[in-house]
């Protein structure tokens, strides 16, 4: 279980409540919750993945034009 540890600087509770939230959303946890919330099937996930590794492709590739 990964633990995520933020400190109040100066009595702001705000940021700190956001720095808290992006590091739980870069580690992961919310998108591994979601995966693991319900079964599906074999042939669902492949199409899944497959359709992620094709928008990652484009994203990767419209930054680099972008330069």
């Amino acid at each position: 279980m990964s633990s995520v540890k933020v400190e109040v600087r100066g009595g702001n509770l705000n940021d700190a409540l956001k720095r808290f939230s992006r590091k739980v959303a870069n580690s992961g946890v919310p998108s591994e919750l979601k995966k693991h919330r319900e079964y599906s099937k074999p042939g669902v996930k492949r199409r899944e993945e497959k359709k992620e590794m094709i928008q990652n492709f484009y994203k990767r590739n419209r930054k680099k034009r972008d330069r």
